[in-house]
């Protein structure tokens, strides 16, 4: 049966779209002492039956318990940075730092849009490399860990910071469990805004299993992060070698022909045979032209995305009617919020049953395919890795299908860069919510380079990142295995 777009199944049922009972209303008793000890808080979140299975879990575990946060207890401080006055600059100027929020540091490598100066105002929104980091309002209980990459931003008041006394990747790893996400969300309180705050995880029980395990865990965590910086700093290593290829300055500097310039407002002229049945001015502005040209100047050939040399086939799935089911049962489904998380957070899990001839031909993923984000927020670009192989993808996001493997890194390379997300997003139409679609990506103008070695080379180090990417989501899921299978459940 289908209810409220969620798909119920009997656990021992193969999914065959039958009809089943909806589960009961949960319910559980609790004592007068237990609403005291909770700080006499009435909300039933408080008192979740799977929240309380948690609790009973660990406290009855294999291993001994001991509070989260506190002297003996493995996080020795929780805080969050305090509110302030944003004001944001120029990502140019000096002293400029990136600030990101607590979605934003979900991704692998956060593209920050908004910057301001670093100076002692803004000293508590700096994070240290080891901090483990909990989303504390709106979504609650989304996890990252502070690695180099993300120890160069400022973050905002709405990550809780956790500073461990020792093994912060064992925190982190318990916390990102289904146990862990229980137990957090049953501190959760607001009606509107929902949020926790650090006295709220203070008695959060946590095993104090072995220092050979903890230390086992926490490696892998820490593996796992490193593994995210150096695909980070090859990606950045390929990005500057094409740049460097193609004789690229700063998007600021490139020579833009304004029909007048010192003026309030960018004016410019198009010629009517350059209309292309497009009004919109945003379709025609000077810095396309700029970047376009320059291509020709420096390139071996400019040809498209469409060129067969460059792509195989260019999907975009058509709108339907999510049917939904459990963990488990389905195929993983992700949105292009998600993209650029190594492993996507409240994911989603698609019939196959009802969808799988979709799936198939238009929803699946595969590894080096090129994502782009086609509406709503256009132009978020990623390469799809192996551990993403035969997951599926909404609608909002087209697939380009490389040629081969020898192109597949340079296309994303150069489509993920500031030169091309702007020729993606100068297709943007629509008076309220953003589009673009595959007829406008297969126009997309791609450089082929002079020197074919160095385009190869590019096309290796993002195929090597991708593959470093593939090994960190590895090393973090088999730290989670280890801490459910040998500690949380460990009998």
């Amino acid at each position: 049966m289908v209810n409220n777009n969620l798909a119920y199944q009997l656990a021992s049922a193969p999914e065959l779209g039958i009809m089943v009972e909806e589960s009961p209303i949960k319910w559980c008793s609790i004592s007068l002492s237990e609403v005291i000890e909770k700080g006499k808080r009435l909300e039933a979140s408080v008192y979740d039956v799977e929240a309380k299975q948690a609790y009973m879990r660990v406290k009855n575990g294999l291993f001994p318990s001991v509070d989260l946060i506190g002297e003996h207890s493995p996080v020795q401080k929780a805080h969050y940075g305090g509110r302030l006055k944003r004001n944001y600059i120029d990502k140019n100027c000096e002293n400029a730092v990136g600030f990101i929020g607590s979605s934003e540091m979900l991704d692998i490598s956060p593209q920050p849009i908004k910057f301001m100066i670093d100076d002692e105002r803004v000293s508590d929104l700096h994070v240290k490399k080891g901090t483990v980091l909990i989303s504390r309002s709106g979504t609650i209980g989304n996890m990252s860990f502070v690695n180099d990459t993300l120890e160069k931003f400022l973050i905002s008041e709405h990550a809780m910071r956790l500073e461990c006394n020792s093994y912060p990747g064992y925190v982190y790893a318990y916390l990102k469990t289904k146990t862990g996400q229980a137990l957090i969300r049953s501190n959760i309180y607001g009606s509107v805004i929902q949020q926790i705050e650090p006295e709220h995880l203070a008695s959060i029980p946590i095993p104090d299993a072995p220092r050979e395990m903890k230390s086992k865990v926490d490696n892998l965590i820490v593996q796992s992060y490193t593994l995210r910086d150096e695909s980070n700093a090859l990606l950045e290593q390929a990005t500057q070698m094409m740049i460097e290829e193609l004789h690229l300055p700063k998007i600021e500097d490139l020579d833009v022909e304004y029909f007048k310039k010192g003026v309030p407002v960018d004016t410019f002229t198009v010629k009517l045979s350059d209309m292309e049945y497009r009004l919109d001015a945003s379709y025609h502005i000077p810095i396309v032209d700029a970047i376009t040209h320059h291509l020709k100047e420096n390139c071996d050939e400019l040809t498209t995305v469409a060129d067969t040399r460059i792509s195989k086939e260019i999907i975009l799935p058509g709108r339907f009617k999510r049917i939904y089911v459990e963990e488990g049962v389905g195929r993983v489904f992700i949105g292009g919020k998600q993209l650029w998380e190594l492993d996507p957070c409240n994911k989603k899990y698609l019939s196959l049953s009802q969808h799988g001839e979709r799936i198939e031909k238009q929803l699946e993923l595969h590894e080096n395919m090129t994502l782009i984000t086609c509406s709503g927020t256009i132009g978020k670009v990623a390469l799809v890795g192996k551990h993403w192989e035969n997951w599926a993808a909404n609608q909002h996001i087209i697939r380009v299908v490389p040629a081969d493997d020898s192109i597949a890194g340079y296309l994303n390379i150069f489509l993920a860069s500031d030169y091309g997300y702007r020729l993606i997003t100068r297709h943007i139409y629509g008076a309220v919510i953003d589009e673009i679609d595959d007829t406008h990506v297969s126009r997309i103008p791609i450089p082929l380079l002079k020197n074919h070695d160095v385009q190869l080379q590019i096309n290796a180090l993002a195929l090597k990142a991708n593959e470093k990417r593939y090994e960190a989501y590895k090393l973090e899921q088999k730290a989670l295995e280890i801490m459910d299978r040998e500690i949380i459940y460990a009998k």
